[in-house]
């Protein structure tokens, strides 16, 4: 027979006191239309809790530590002036930052614990937000041409903006706000940086540009047709990943040779889609990959669900269920690891 080790009352005590584990691993939805955010467990994809956020959230960036995000609340027929902020720890209740008179919030990128830097498409800015203060700290005009989503240098000293109406990518220095502009390509929107390179996919055009992140010249023009919209990076920096809204697909670029080496139909045959932001399909936006699991994450805007895609192998591998249009993501690491 088992003896169980016996445990006197203080350390009962003692074990009971101990922190737990607030989360686990969760992927951070956004949905437009329903003007909330879902966390979905990485193990199984099933929702552990819903959260409201304002009108039409349309980006999410999660901190380095996991214990806090941000959401843009990019408002519908009326501007929004506002971000909703999430503690992942559970440990106090969403709140709002007003930013007005900023208005049209979009990208936006963590600089620090506790400030975020946010691109305001009605008032043509780059605002700098202290959200411990709850408050615009820093605005910095970015000019004429909807500045739409914003990346950040490896070292957090400068921020690139995609530039949709004018096809172009901006280069700002935090610190003396001296900025340069540069031609991409029509449509410019979805933005990311790696060592020695800016990438941006063209919407319009339907390439991704990669540039030189001082000067910003185009060193390379890949095809990507069929609205490419959104790029990140695999953990291990060795693929781009690039969301083609209209064609319905991933398509995977090599970072060394900058070749396609791989295309996810990320669509059901036969598949019913409804109407979203951009018109009736399926529309695979926002995607995210997991820094712990061979995995990446498409919101498909148009069906209401994630994409699981497995890296290793490039292809679908589950479905999950997700509010109404779907696009924002962030990836939170648990706090157990």
């Amino acid at each position: 027979m088992r003896v169980l080790p016996y445990l006197s009352l203080s350390v009962v005590a003692s074990l009971l006191s101990m922190p737990l584990s607030t989360h686990a691993d969760e992927l951070l939805v956004g949905n437009k239309s329903a003007d909330t955010v879902w966390f979905l467990s990485l193990e199984d994809g099933k929702r552990t809790r819903m959260l409201d956020t304002g009108v039409a959230p349309h980006e999410i960036a999660v901190d380095a530590e996991g214990r806090r995000a941000v959401v843009t609340n990019y408002g519908a027929d009326t501007a929004g002036h506002s971000l909703t902020v999430l503690d992942l720890t559970g440990a106090e209740a969403p709140r709002t930052v007003d930013i007005a008179p900023h208005g049209r919030p979009h990208g936006i990128r963590f600089l620090s614990e506790s400030r975020v830097i946010v691109t305001t498409e009605a008032t043509a800015d780059l605002v700098v937000v202290d959200l411990d203060a709850g408050q615009v700290v820093e605005a910095i005009a970015v000019g004429e041409g909807t500045g739409h989503m914003v990346a950040l240098s490896p070292d957090g000293t400068v921020a690139y903006v995609s530039k949709i109406g004018a096809g172009t990518v901006t280069r700002i220095d935090l610190a003396t706000q001296a900025a340069v502009e540069a031609s991409a390509g029509e449509g410019a929107e979805g933005i990311a940086t790696r060592p020695g390179e800016v990438w941006v996919s063209n919407r319009a055009a339907g390439t991704v540009t990669v540039h030189d992140p001082d000067s910003l010249e185009v060193l390379h023009t890949l095809d990507s047709p069929g609205f490419p919209i959104r790029v990140v990076f695999t953990p291990d920096d060795r693929h781009a990943l690039v969301t083609n809204a209209r064609a319905g697909e991933l398509a995977v670029f090599d970072t060394a040779t900058k070749q396609r080496v791989a295309t996810v139909e990320l669509l059901e045959t036969g598949g019913a889609y409804r109407e979203t932001l951009l018109g009736r399909a399926g529309l695979p936006i926002g995607v995210a990959v997991d820094p712990r699991r061979p995995r990446a994450y498409v919101a498909i805007s148009g069906g209401d669900e994630i994409a699981v895609v497995d890296t290793a192998r490039w292809e679908v591998v589950d479905r999950w269920p997700t509010g109404r249009e779907p696009d924002a993501l962030g990836v939170v690491p648990g706090a157990s690891h």
